[in-house]
Formats: C-alpha cells, structure tokens, sequence
C-alpha cells in the first residue's frame, strides 16, 4: 500500500463523481424508482429455505480467493505483484466470474433470493439461467456489497480528513490511554475510522523507542477489532447482520463482554509494556522521548467530526425496512448510502487539503479492500447457499459452538461473510427449532455467540478484518518492523486464545 497523499485533483475527479451518482439517484427518483426498491422491501417476503444446493466442490473458488489472501504476500516472487489493487481485483474478479459461470451453465435448483425482498428464483426451463445468475450477483452486490463498501469508504475518507499530531511521552500509561480511547472510538466510528484517526498519534508518540512492535500488534487486537462490538458502525460483520435485520441497537446488549476483553488486553499491554519492553529502551532513546514532547493538536474537527455523527445517524435511521421515528415514512433503498456519499463530498469540499496531506491520506487501503471483497461476496454464495440448507445438520446448536465455530473461521477468512454464513446457518435452526426469542430471525442466545466470535476473532490473523492489514502497512511504512503473519499467528494463539476461553466460560 503506498503511504503517498492523494493529490487534490484526484479529490476533485472523485468529487465530479460523487455529484454525478448523486445526480443520477435523484433522476431514478423522478423516476420512482428508490420508492418502488422501497416499497417492496416494506411489503416483504417469506424467507426461503431450498431443498437444495451447489456441490461441495463449489466452495472451491470461495477458499482459493482467501488462500490468495493469505499466501500471495508471503511469496516473493509475486508479492510485488500482489501488492497492485488492479492484479487483486484480476484474482478476486476471475474467481467470481467462475462463480458465476457455474451459475449460468450448471446450477438445477432454486435459490434464495433477497433483494429487494426475500423471494425465491427459480432456474431456466431450458438454456443459460441468465436471470437466477442476476439474483446470485444482486444477492452479493446489490444486497451486501453496495451498503458495505459505501460505509467502509464513508467513515475511511471522512476519517482521513481529521489529523491528530503531538508527540507525547511514550509512557506505558500513556500508550495504553491511546488504546482505551481506541477501543471506544470503534464502536462509533467503526474499527477502520478509529484505526485511520488514532494509528499516525501513536506510531508519532512512539517513534523515539525501539520496542513498538507489541504496540501495534495490541493496536490490531482491540481498535481494529475488538473494540467495534458496541454498535453496527463498529465492525463489519455487525453492520452486515443490521442490514439483516437485527435492531440498530441490540448489540449494545454486549457491553459486559465488550468490557471484558478490552479491559483484559489494556492490562495485558500494560503489564507488558511497563515490566519487559520500558525498561529495555536505551536511556539515551528515553531522554529524548521525554525532552521532545509536543502536546495534542487537533485539525480538521470541523466539518469531519459533523460529518462522521452523520454516518452514524444515516445508519441508525434510514434503514428502508424501518420507518422514520416520528413519522410512517420509510426511507427508500439506497438513500443511506447517498446520504453517506454525499457527506464525503462535503468532507471533501469543506475539508482541509493539507491536513490530508500531513495524514499522508490515499484512497489504496479502500481501494484494497473493495477489490478483495468483490470477489468475496460473490464467491461466498455457493457456501451461504450450502449453510442454509446444512447447516442445522452441522451439530452446531449452542452458543459457545457458534462462537467458537464463527471465530475460528473468522480468524482464517474475513470475518464479515463468515458473521453471513453463521448468522444463516443459525436462522435455519431457529426456524426449525422454533427457539425463541428471536432476533432477526435468528435466536438471540445464538447470535450473541456469531457476533461475539466475528468480531473478537477478526484479531486471530492479519486477515481476519479490514484494517488490520491497513495498521500492518501502515506501521511498516513507518519502520516498525511487523511480524510475519504466521508470526503475528504466535502473538494471538498466546494472548487471545486463552482470553476467549474465559470469555466462553463467563459469558457463553
């Protein structure tokens, strides 16, 4: 990922953009087009479960998308490849079309469909299935990916455009301070956006000392992930089950758990950082972090602060399946995500330049993570597909399963379309079970276990959420030598591990 400002014409190319998307909903409006997407959400569909499914083998281009992940940056002879967000999307792209294709020529059954609404599409009677192969791509795209991408990008750029500088003493207390702040940031502003606000302050903080490595590592464990448990914005697996349906605020219900393991891991960090790591600095390195202390600086408060309470109110009460509070109004499809993009515009237009200069502020790690997950959602079908008719077939009936089964595959592959294929798999033994209460669908004892796993787990690896392979470039941008990810594996089967076996023994 390259650390280098985005130049302000590539700012003002993405503004003309912005304005003509914006545009070109306000004509489909004209056209009534967002109301009608709107109006058939409200009018509603039974959910379907299909008596069967793709083949196994099917999950084949799911697994080589996430080995891609996984393994092309440890190869050197393509790691330089790999690092091209245009030969990603060749991967991702290739795979999907794959999927797809499988789609067109050989799939016999009907299939769950959910956009607009819940209903079911049936394959061709003869010929290509051109339209179950357009209800498989509006499932990925239209349904999960659109909604998705546009947050991570809203609260990524908004973010960017707040500069946090000082140099403070590198104290224990003071680095842990920054963590804690951290974790409460990412359940309001999710874990990319206190990622992206909070990681340049501390690797500024930091810079005379040579031990940062556990710094950051720590910095991965609870703001870029397992501080966004709070609230939908925080992390993406939550905010994939809010357009599920589940309730904007029914995670706050995890805040004992939320308090737990953050709590544990800022006394971990603590221990560690004031008994092994501070006193090992040179003397010569410590006198100079204390004489060169500059205090906290903010820049770009206004308008981004505004705009990021924007995000956060746009998800909270335009959700078309939900009435405005106060009125019968139902916001119509894809009005959130316009409201999102059109405070980007004003981040951009409103914003400082130079304080996204100072940040170093390029669009490559959205870039990256749009690419990737392009290919993920589609290629995650045949496996969301498989889930929901085997699912209750897999043994996996209590909480703790969920939570450990979700986590282990959230540590391995991204955790958000795991939370999808759980969080499906846990609805279709809701509905077979009857168990109540129910959440979405899905009943509340399992979906705390899926919400709990995805999000705490994405912590495993660096691959298991969004930013915390963004923190890994960043960091190594700026000289701290990051472990390997098999390395960074040691740090998480240590410290992490143990953590979530008491966080099942006290909680689930």
């Amino acid at each position: 990922m390259s650390d280098s400002a985005t130049s302000p014409s590539r700012n003002k190319a993405l503004l003309v953009i912005l304005t003509l998307v914006i545009g070109g909903y306000l004509v489909a409006a004209w056209f009534h087009w967002p109301q009608y997407g709107a109006e058939r959400i409200v009018a509603g569909g039974e959910h379907v479960v299909t008596a069967a499914h793709p083949p196994y083998w099917m999950l084949a281009p799911f697994a080589l998308l996430l080995g891609a992940i996984a393994v092309l940056p440890l190869l050197p002879h393509v790691r330089h490849w790999w690092e091209s967000n245009l030969h990603r999307f060749y991967v991702a792209g290739g795979l999907a079309v794959l999927t797809l294709v499988y789609y067109l020529t050989m799939h016999a059954a009907p299939i769950a469909a959910h956009w607009p609404a819940a209903h079911t599409a049936a394959p061709a009677a003869t010929g290509l299935n051109f339209s179950l192969t357009a209800e498989v791509l509006a499932n990925a795209i239209l349904n999960e990916y659109i909604p998705f991408i546009v947050l991570l990008f809203s609260l990524y750029t908004i973010s960017g455009g707040i500069r946090i500088e000082g140099d403070l003493p590198a104290h224990p207390l003071t680095n842990c301070a920054m963590l804690a702040v951290g974790a409460v940031l990412a359940s309001f502003i999710g874990t990319t956006g206190a990622a992206m606000l909070l990681i340049r302050p501390l690797l500024e903080t930091n810079r005379q000392r040579e031990n940062v490595r556990h710094t950051m590592i720590f910095f991965i464990f609870i703001v870029c992930n397992c501080g966004g448990l709070l609230l939908p914005l925080g992390d993406p697996p939550l905010f994939l089950g809010y357009l599920m349906g589940v309730p904007f605020l029914w995670t706050t219900v995890l805040w004992k758990e939320w308090l737990f393991v953050n709590v544990a891991l800022l006394v971990i960090y603590y221990v560690w950082d004031r008994w092994f790591c501070y006193p090992h600095e040179k003397p010569s390195d410590l006198a100079i972090d204390e004489t060169r202390v500059h205090r906290l600086r903010f820049g770009g408060l206004w308008p981004n602060a505004f705009l990021l309470g924007g995000i956060v109110l746009s998800v909270a009460l335009l959700d078309p399946s939900k009435t405005l509070p106060g009125t019968d109004w139902h916001p119509w499809l894809y009005l959130r995500e316009i409201v999102q993009l059109g405070l980007v515009g004003l981040s951009l237009a409103l914003g400082s330049e130079h304080l996204r200069r100072q940040n170093h502020f390029n669009y490559a790690a959205i870039l990256e993570v749009a690419a990737l997950f392009f290919g993920i959602f589609v290629c995650m079908q045949p496996a969301l597909q498989i889930l929901a008719v085997e699912g209750p077939n897999l043994g996996l009936s209590r909480p703790w399963h969920f939570f450990w089964a979700s986590g282990s595959l959230s540590s391995v592959l991204d955790n958000a379309p795991t939370y999808v294929v759980f969080f499906e798999t846990a609805r279709a033994l809701t509905e077979r079970l009857g168990l109540t209460p129910a959440v979405a669908g899905v009943a509340e004892h399992l979906l705390i276990g899926i919400s709990l796993g995805s999000v705490f787990m994405g912590a495993n690896t660096y691959i298991g959420n969004g930013p915390n392979f963004m923190v890994k470039a960043i960091a190594e941008k700026s000289g701290v030598s990051m472990p390997s990810f098999f390395g960074y594996l040691l740090y998480s089967l240590a410290i992490l591990v143990p953590l979530f076996v008491l966080t099942t023994i006290l909680f689930v």
